[in-house]
């Protein structure tokens, strides 16, 4: 069952009061989006559950709040972008045909690339019982920090550092998702991913085209199939 998040939130630094004076804390408003995406195309009902209860809103700056609960991505800062809301069903929805979801009905232990704002995360939480997200850029796990208080959210650790190297200390993960696309996906994350597990993550082919893959690791190895194409800002090494 998804956990359903606080909704009340109070402003930080002046940025988040105008949100509610926009009816954006309703609701209806995030069962609309959900809505929109299921009659676009067939996802799981699990995951259209957890992207209902998450206020998109609040992860969102105020200039761009009111196309909050528009299937666009928007920038959150320092050259990142929070991904379109297909885009995350389209992910959580591959994630959710893992061996080890299938069995358990939800995403167990899951290691997020790239936090960004914190919205993916907090979606997260809904489909899995202990997320661990990393960002490599402070400025972002910090308004990801403060987006994420507010919610009260169980069971989540923000992580700065350097995503391309995952987080051994948690590991394995049942679930492994990247929010940025990379020549290939790294040896470390494969390592992480527990038997049974599902990665999925964009990466950058002949003509700089993007592609979603899924890596399952099984105990004969890794089987690893190509989806279909995206478009996510690059993945870098180290932290800034």
């Amino acid at each position: 069952m998804v956990r359903a998040p606080k909704t009340l939130v109070t402003a930080h630094h002046g940025e988040r009061a105008p949100a509610a004076g926009l009816g954006l804390d309703s609701a209806d408003v995030r069962r609309r989006m959900v809505e929109r995406l299921r009659q676009a195309n067939p996802h799981d009902a699990r995951v259209l559950q957890a992207l209902a209860v998450v206020p998109r809103h609040l992860f969102v700056d105020a200039a761009l709040v009111t196309q909050a609960y528009e299937d666009t991505s928007l920038p959150i800062g320092h050259g990142q972008t929070i991904s379109k809301p297909s885009v995350v069903a389209r992910m959580l929805d591959a994630l959710m045909q893992g061996a080890n979801a299938r069995r358990t009905s939800h995403l167990g232990r899951v290691l997020e690339i790239g936090t960004g704002c914190g919205y993916q995360a907090a979606v997260l939480c809904g489909l899995g019982r202990q997320v661990v997200s990393i960002e490599r850029i402070r400025g972002l796990y910090d308004k990801a920090t403060t987006n994420l208080a507010a919610l009260g959210l169980q069971h989540l650790r923000l992580v700065y550092g350097d995503g391309m190297l995952g987080h051994a200390p948690n590991a394995p993960y049942d679930s492994i998702i990247a929010a940025a696309c990379g020549a290939e996906v790294p040896a470390c994350w494969l390592d992480q991913l527990a038997i049974g597990g599902r990665l999925i993550s964009p990466v950058v082919g002949a003509g700089k085209r993007q592609t979603l893959i899924v890596v399952d690791r099984t105990e004969a190895g890794y089987q690893r199939t190509e989806h279909e194409a995206v478009q996510f800002v690059p993945l870098k090494s180290g932290s800034v």
